[in-house]
C-alpha cells in the first residue's frame, strides 16, 4: 500500500482547519508539528467570541481586515496557552506566511516552514526566514494521495480503452467511454 508522505498529510490537515476559517476573502490554516506529532492547529478568523466576517462583513482598514487573527498566529497562540514549547518545531501552512506571521514564526523558534500555495510572499519575510535560519519549502499539493491513485486508476482506464479500441466495432460505445473516462481524469486520458 502506497501512504502520503508526511508532508502531504501536515498539509492535509492545514486545509483541513482552513475549512473552519470565518475569513471571507482567504481561508488558511496551520498546523505545527514536532517529532511528526500534530501540536497545534489554527485558522483565520477572529477572537474567540468575536463578531465573525461571514456574519458582519470584513473590518477593513488600509486593504487588510482588522478583524481576524491569522491562522499562524492562532496556532503559536494555542501553543502558549496552553503552554506547549515551540522551539524547532515545524509549521505547515495553506499559504506563504505573511510579513507579521513570518516574524513570530522566527521568534517562537520554528526551525522549518512549509506552505503549498504562494501568497503575495513578501521579499523582505523571505529575507528574514533565510537571516534566521528557517527552513522555507513549497510543497506540491494538489489534494491527497488520491492524487496518486487517480494517476493509477487513470492509465488502468486508458489501457482499457485502447485495447477495446483495437478490437472493437462497437465505435459509438467506445466514443461514449472516452468521453465519460475524459470528464473523470482530464489530464490524463486522450483520445
Amino acid at each position: 500500500m502506497e501512504r502520503i508522505s508526511w508532508n502531504q498529510y501536515f498539509l492535509a490537515q492545514s486545509h483541513l482547519l482552513a475549512l473552519r476559517s470565518t475569513c471571507t476573502r482567504l481561508a488558511v490554516g496551520a498546523t505545527i508539528v514536532r517529532d511528526k506529532r500534530i501540536i497545534a492547529g489554527g485558522y483565520n478568523g477572529s477572537i474567540a467570541g468575536g463578531v465573525h466576517c461571514t456574519d458582519d462583513g470584513c473590518y477593513v482598514i488600509d486593504n487588510h481586515c482588522v478583524r481576524t487573527i491569522h491562522a499562524e498566529m492562532n496556532a503559536l497562540l494555542q501553543c502558549a496557552k496552553f503552554g506547549v514549547p515551540t522551539a524547532g518545531a515545524e509549521i505547515y501552512v495553506t499559504h506563504f506566511p505573511c510579513l507579521q506571521c513570518c516574524k513570530a514564526i522566527i521568534q517562537a523558534g520554528i526551525s522549518s516552514v512549509y506552505y503549498a500555495m504562494p501568497y503575495k510572499n513578501h521579499p523582505y519575510a523571505e529575507e528574514l526566514f533565510k537571516q534566521s535560519g528557517v527552513e522555507v519549502k513549497h510543497i506540491d499539493f494538489n489534494g491527497t494521495h488520491s492524487d496518486a491513485k487517480n494517476e493509477q486508476r487513470a492509465a488502468l482506464v486508458k489501457e482499457l480503452l485502447g485495447r477495446l479500441a483495437d478490437g472493437s466495432e462497437m465505435e459509438t460505445e467506445l466514443d461514449e467511454l472516452y468521453e465519460r473516462a475524459q470528464r473523470l481524469f482530464p489530464e490524463s486520458i486522450e483520445n
